[in-house]
This record gives C-alpha cells, sequence and structure tokens, in this order.
C-alpha cells in the first residue's frame, strides 16, 4: 500500500492577511466551515487560530475558540482539532523603555496560553519551541515557561505538536522529549521560509529532520511561494505536510486560493509521489491520540 501522508491544514493564522485576500475566514462561523471543507477536500487535521470577528485582527478569547471547535464537532466532519498556543508570545520593546513591552497584552502566561486546551480538549494542540525575531518583534518561548505549557497540555490528553522554526528549537525540543515531558511518539512540525528563521531549502529541512529523536513523527512546510515545493520535498523525505492560508494565500500567480483548494493541490502532489492522504482514524492510530472526548 501507499504511504499514508498526514495534511494539516492551518486555517487562518494571525497574520495581518485578512486585508490581503477575502477568501481567509475570520468569523467562528468561517473558519469552522473552512475547516470542514479542508477535510473533505483531504485534510487530516485543522490547525485553528482565531480571530477578531469585528477587525479581523489575531484573538485569544476563549469564547472564539469554544465556538469553532463546537461547530466542527457537531459537523459530520471527522477532522482532527489542532488549536494554537502560540498567541501570547509577542514582544517589541517600546522606544521610551525597552524593559516594556510596546505590545501590550501581547506577551501572556502560560497558563493564559493554555486555557483553552484546558477546556477544549482537542486531540492536538500546537508548542511553540522557540525565541527568535519573527518578523519585527520578537517571539518569546522561553524554557520554563514551555516546560509549564507542556505540562498542562499533558495534563489534559492532547498531543502537543512541537513547532520549531530552526534547528537550535529542535535541540531544545528533542532535550525536553528526554527529560520526559512529551509521550512518545514526539509529533514535530518543521516551519520553514518565516522571517527570521530556517530557510524554507531542501537543505535546511534535511538538516532539521536530522536534528529530531529518532522516534519523533515530523511534519514540515515553507511559507508563501514555497509552500507547495516544500510538501514535495517533505513527502520525499518520509514527511507529513502543511498547507493553508495561515502559510500561503495563493494557489497560483495572482490567483487566490481557498484552503480547500490548497488541500486538493497537496493532495495531487502527495498522489504524483505514491503517497495517499491519512484518514483522520488513520492518523489517529499514528499519533496515538486519545480520541475526542
Amino acid at each position: 500500500m501507499s504511504r499514508p501522508v498526514i495534511i494539516t491544514c492551518a486555517l487562518t493564522g494571525g497574520g495581518d492577511t485578512t486585508g490581503k485576500s477575502d477568501k481567509v475566514p475570520v468569523t467562528p462561523e468561517q473558519i469552522a466551515n473552512s475547516a470542514i471543507d479542508a477535510g473533505k477536500a483531504g485534510a487530516t487535521i485543522c490547525h485553528i487560530h482565531v480571530r477578531d470577528p469585528q477587525t479581523g485582527k489575531p484573538s485569544m478569547k476563549k469564547e472564539l475558540y469554544v465556538e469553532v471547535v463546537q461547530r466542527i464537532r457537531e459537523s459530520d466532519s471527522n477532522i482532527i482539532i489542532n488549536l494554537t498556543t502560540g498567541a501570547g508570545g509577542g514582544f517589541h520593546p517600546s522606544e521610551a523603555d525597552p524593559a516594556v513591552n510596546g505590545l501590550p497584552g501581547a506577551l501572556k502566561s502560560p497558563a493564559e496560553r493554555t486555557i483553552h486546551v484546558e477546556e477544549l480538549k482537542p486531540e492536538v494542540c500546537s508548542l511553540d519551541v522557540a525565541t527568535m525575531n519573527f518578523g519585527e518583534r520578537a517571539f518569546v518561548n522561553v524554557p520554563a515557561h514551555l516546560e509549564v505549557m507542556a505540562r498542562r497540555i499533558r495534563a489534559t490528553g492532547t498531543k502537543p505538536e512541537i513547532e520549531v522554526f530552526d534547528a537550535g528549537h529542535a535541540r531544545l525540543a528533542s532535550k525536553m522529549y528526554a527529560d520526559g515531558l512529551f509521550d512518545a511518539p514526539p509529533l514535530f512540525q518543521l516551519c520553514l521560509g518565516i522571517p527570521w528563521g530556517a530557510p524554507a531549502t531542501p537543505e535546511a529541512l534535511a538538516y532539521m529532520r536530522n536534528q529530531l529523536p529518532a522516534d519523533a513523527i515530523w511534519a514540515g512546510f515553507g511559507i508563501s511561494r514555497q509552500q507547495m515545493p516544500m510538501v514535495a520535498e517533505v513527502v520525499n523525505l518520509g514527511g507529513h505536510v502543511r498547507v493553508g492560508l495561515e502559510d500561503n494565500l495563493y494557489l497560483d500567480k495572482g490567483q487566490l486560493a481557498t484552503n480547500a483548494q490548497l488541500v486538493e493541490r497537496a493532495v495531487g502532489i502527495i498522489h504524483l509521489m505514491g503517497g495517499r492522504p491519512a484518514a483522520p482514524d488513520e492518523a489517529r492510530k499514528m499519533l496515538g491520540l486519545r480520541g475526542v472526548q
């Protein structure tokens, strides 16, 4: 049989993309419907951020997550839900006092960043093992906070998707796994092409993969125009893939995409390379998920 490849669809993200494409889902209903459509197109997992329905800006409001998750769970979709915990790590030194965050409210405690996971108990949630320059701001995830978040996530029975943006992040996450903070098998997501992390190149992908624990299940993605080329590279190296409007807005030059269209394009690439999309229940067994509660 051909190899099953898990396809994650990152539906909306928290970037300033809503003004660039009317295809980016904003409201809880739009985000949930986009997840359901992505599942019909072949996605195994939906990766969820939420946005302020009025402004389209990123949000951490628990009630928005509740509505999105409830809508998906009440549908006939079997897609695996993956909630982000990345929001709440932003820091930009103010000009008046560099010790003060120029992004008020952008840096949150570990408990604030995991509260929606603890209440909703998704099967998967992201955990960004990364402190780095992220565009013009710093993305701050120090080891002590990561340990607290990892323990809180584990207590819910949720599987952390360990997101790493550079080789040092992979080394830190591997140390956390060795210290017993993640259950086997660990799930890694190699995030490539984000300023200023590892580039979306075959060489960087191979190097990052080689930093992972031997028993790791891993996926990878590239952003923007590298999204589909990296689908092929990742599949070729034996990994799983991620596509979606969080990382790329276009299907082809000048043609705005929907999440379902990006998933369909990834499915085609996977088939051409001798693989097939993994069904959600198949992925649940592969990842050792506890299933929906």
